[in-house]
């Protein structure tokens, strides 16, 4: 390949445009940055250049050698796989991107060691600020001094050990409600798949579900109750069990969308006829022939709920705010039979 051929297929440097226009990189930079100093003729023949060349600037590159972070968020999610966190991230992206930013998004799988290094990794990017939806209650990492003062805001489970601002979901109440729609069909054996009560929101959604129970002054059969970790193939098998019971529950709680599916799975695998409620609205819910109760929420506004409070700390006075705690409220959707559609409840409001 020729020399020239080379310099065509290379990344466009400032000083390429430079040439191409017939100015000075100096010059270059100050058009870049909308300099008034600097005339109509010559910005129209810099900018003609820049889109010749496809020249992109290196603003990490620049903000690092004067002393500036990446113009990004960083995300700290712990499990990728569940749409949840992808409406998150969107919501997240919406807010950052209103301010000229990035979102820097990473994954934890649930594993504590590796939310560390991801946290340390992107301070050491120095991002602007970092939203975390903590793996575990150890949040010592996250604590102001280990993140040198930069801008913390928590999703899905509030601070433990630590000041800093969280977004949460009304877990309690859409719980809470779904168990009240299941008793009042009637329904007194009614199983319960959740995250384990060490969770913040399986302890918060099994609270809810029990609360129903007390309420109607129905006792809750704990053989029907089980505890595990949010993963489809184990919530089938922990449904195929339950329905494999001798007196088997005629209803079933699934406490989030990757328990509901399983729990999908394993009645259309049997010959059982059962209730199903569950925690999070999910994809092709209404197309299913089966009458399911299910608490949604806005995931996409709680991404955009955590940017905003954490644009907020980014201020010059961010830090004097108070810790702030925002909670956002459930609803009730009811999909298929007996109704042969579905539609949305009131809304709730934290309980």
């Amino acid at each position: 390949m020729s020399p020239e051929g080379e310099h065509r297929n290379a990344v466009p440097t400032m000083r390429d445009v430079a040439a191409l226009a017939g100015v000075s990189t100096m010059t270059v930079s100050r058009v870049l940055h909308d300099d008034p100093r600097i005339s109509a003729e010559t910005k129209a023949k810099v900018r003609d250049a820049v889109r010749e060349l496809g020249y992109l600037r290196n603003d990490t590159a620049r903000n690092l050698r004067i002393g500036r972070g990446a113009a990004a968020i960083g995300l700290v999610v712990s499990n990728l796989a569940n749409p949840f966190y992808s409406q998150l991230a969107l919501g997240v992206g919406v807010a950052a991107e209103a301010q000229n930013l990035t979102v820097m998004l990473v994954n934890s799988a649930g594993d504590r060691d590796r939310e560390v290094r991801l946290v340390r990794d992107l301070l050491s990017r120095r991002v602007v600020g970092i939203i975390v939806s903590p793996a575990t209650d150890d949040h010592s990492h996250l604590a102001a001094r280990a993140l040198h003062g930069t801008p913390l805001v928590l999703v899905a489970r509030p601070p433990k050990g630590i000041t800093a601002d969280c977004v949460l979901v009304d877990d309690f109440t859409g719980a809470r409600e779904a168990a009240k729609r299941l008793l009042a069909r009637g329904h007194t054996k009614v199983g319960f798949v959740g995250l384990p009560p060490t969770v913040w929101t399986g302890g918060e959604r099994f609270r809810g579900f029990r609360s129903a129970f007390e309420e109607a002054g129905v006792r809750l059969d704990r053989r029907y109750v089980r505890h595990q970790e949010s993963d489809v193939a184990a919530a089938e098998k922990t449904v195929s069990s339950l329905l494999g019971m001798r007196d088997p529950p005629t209803a079933l709680f699934a406490a989030n969308n990757r328990n509901m599916i399983g729990a999908i799975r394993a009645v259309s695998r049997s010959a059982s006829s059962i209730a199903l409620a569950g925690f999070d609205d999910f994809e092709l819910a209404d197309l299913l022939d089966l009458p399911l109760i299910v608490v949604t929420y806005d995931a996409v506004g709680l991404g955009r709920e955590a940017a905003r409070l954490l644009l907020e700390r980014v201020e010059p006075r961010g830090g004097d705010l108070p810790p702030q705690r925002v909670v956002l409220p459930t609803a009730v959707v009811e999909y298929g039979p007996p109704t042969g559609g579905w539609h949305l409840a009131a809304e709730l409001g934290p309980g």
